[in-house]
């Protein structure tokens, strides 16, 4: 049976996943990884992404019938290289923020809310702090297109990766020439020996080929693949997940919620005007999309979990995680709709949408608050999504219009719980799919299967909706009026507590 291959490089898992010819998952291998903080970056070394690369597919069955595959991985950051593609400085991942001064002039000469994760800001910043490495520059791509290229020989992403590094026309389907001309001409570009454009990868739609495994790549690999597969373009977990999600057509959306959380809700048309808060990206086949990116989702989550496991050991209980996870979450469902006045920011990373360099997790509360273990973790769950909020509330307010939003990743897995929160947090109703918990290289599997097997002229979302969505299994949930006003409440207690917040960033 031949299968098509999906890898994704996430935040604390690398993952691979094969879809059969009903594109449904078949296998799956993983391997569990976490960013170091490092002389004041976040990063990841890449000689762990090969170690973990073929730990994943180790534990993948039926490699030697791969028909197609896929690289995906966390999206922004920066991997700068020389013209041999040796790296020149450590992988900057996306949850750093120390690009604020070039993100905030690039966006006032652009028109263009430029995050401060994208990659052009991490190579401005780069620039404007005289950084040695700067002129030695050849190539800068992100994670999905350095193990694409290094697997393939091709320098190139897909057009929903390549939104991430630098603003996309999508009438053209590539780099906006008009921010190009102006990004070159800026007075510490024009004293280098290179223009922007030389240095990023080429933009592929979904669809296209993109290369195939080559005799140096499967070495790489160790013999884990076979020479000659045909590759997909490399895209970002965003684009991944709106295809795992079926949430690539215009007023539909999609929300990825693990260690970081996102939504992706595509656009009908413009937005007003340029929001810091709203990245402007596009679909793996170019379509513009609104973005709300959110650094920080269940790590804090995850820290407490396993507190409260350390505790029920002492006990002598001894339950999984995956029974811890579930019983909490589901514990959660008697607290009352506003958490009782419990508060929790679980900024463990600086947030860019609220404005935040750092992040101090905190717990908070009133003496009249009610803190029981329900009230307290849903008051853990309501911040995971608390700051996507913010961001939806700004697009509710532009009136752009979600008829389905999609949830996947791994605050999705115990079934009703989370969905029953962001439908509050958000007022739509929130659907998971049985291969919600996939997510992402479920997605890029899914991609590679475009490519290989799309009708002449099929579009992507017919193509998903058509043949891989029709009839799937998965579960809506609507709204709850009482959860929405609580959440309402929360929320606005929320805002009041980032202010405790920035004060605990500079005084902690």
């Amino acid at each position: 049976m031949k299968t098509c291959l999906g890898i994704e490089l996430g935040s604390t898992r690398i993952k691979a996943v094969t879809i059969d010819s009903d594109f449904l998952p078949v296998s799956s291998g993983d391997y569990t990884w976490a960013s170091r903080y490092e002389n004041g970056v976040w990063t990841y070394p890449l000689e762990e992404v090969w170690t973990g690369l073929k730990a994943a597919l180790s534990k993948t069955e039926g490699l030697e019938n791969i028909a197609a595959m896929g690289i995906s991985a966390m999206m922004h950051g920066y991997l700068a290289f020389d013209k041999d593609w040796n790296l020149l400085t450590p992988f900057r991942t996306w949850q750093n923020t120390m690009t604020g001064p070039a993100a905030a002039e690039l966006g006032a000469l652009f028109g263009f809310n430029i995050p401060q994760r994208w990659s052009v800001a991490h190579l401005y910043q780069a620039v404007l702090s005289g950084e040695e490495h700067v002129s030695q520059i050849a190539h800068i791509t992100t994670l999905a297109g350095y193990v694409h290229y290094m697997l393939t020989g091709v320098n190139a992403v897909g057009v929903g990766e390549a939104s991430g590094m630098f603003p996309i026309d999508s009438a053209a389907l590539d780099y906006d020439a008009g921010m190009l001309s102006k990004f070159n001409a800026l007075p510490k570009i024009t004293a280098l020996p290179w223009k922007l454009e030389e240095l990023l990868p080429k933009v592929l739609t979904a669809g296209e080929p993109a290369g195939t495994l080559t005799e140096s790549g499967a070495a790489r690999l160790e013999g884990l693949l076979a020479p000659g597969i045909p590759f997909a373009p490399a895209e970002g977990d965003a684009g991944t997940g709106m295809t795992a999600t079926n949430a690539v057509a215009p007023r539909t959306g999609n929300v990825s919620a693990g260690t970081s959380i996102f939504s992706m809700v595509v656009l009908e048309k413009p937005l007003k005007k340029v929001y810091e808060e709203i990245d402007l990206v596009t679909t793996p086949a170019g379509a513009p999309v609104a973005m709300v990116h959110c650094n920080n989702c269940t790590n804090d989550t995850n820290a407490w979990v396993g507190v409260l496991g350390e505790a029920a050991r002492l006990f002598g209980a001894n339950p999984s995680a995956g029974e811890l996870y579930t019983k909490l979450y589901e514990k959660s469902l008697d607290g009352e709709a506003d958490c009782g006045g419990v508060l929790v920011c679980n900024y463990l990373a600086g947030e860019g949408v609220t404005y935040m360099d750092a992040g101090r997790p905190l717990v908070a509360r009133t003496p009249e608050s009610r803190f029981t273990l329900a009230n307290f973790f849903k008051a853990q769950l309501y911040a995971t999504m608390a700051t996507l909020k913010i961001g939806m509330d700004i697009l509710r307010a532009e009136g752009v219009t979600i008829d389905s939003l999609t949830g996947h990743g791994g605050l999705f897995k115990t079934p009703v719980v989370g969905q029953s929160y962001l439908a509050a947090a958000c007022d739509a109703p929130v659907t998971c799919l049985e291969t919600a918990g996939e997510g992402g290289p479920y997605g890029m599997a899914l991609l590679a299967a475009y490519m290989l097997r799309k009708a002449e002229g099929e579009r992507l979302e017919d193509f998903l909706s058509r043949r891989v969505f029709a009839g799937a299994a998965g579960t809506t949930v609507q709204p709850s009026a009482a959860l929405t006003e609580g959440f309402h409440i929360y929320i606005r207690r929320y805002k009041a507590l980032l202010e405790v917040e920035r004060a605990a960033v500079e005084y902690l």
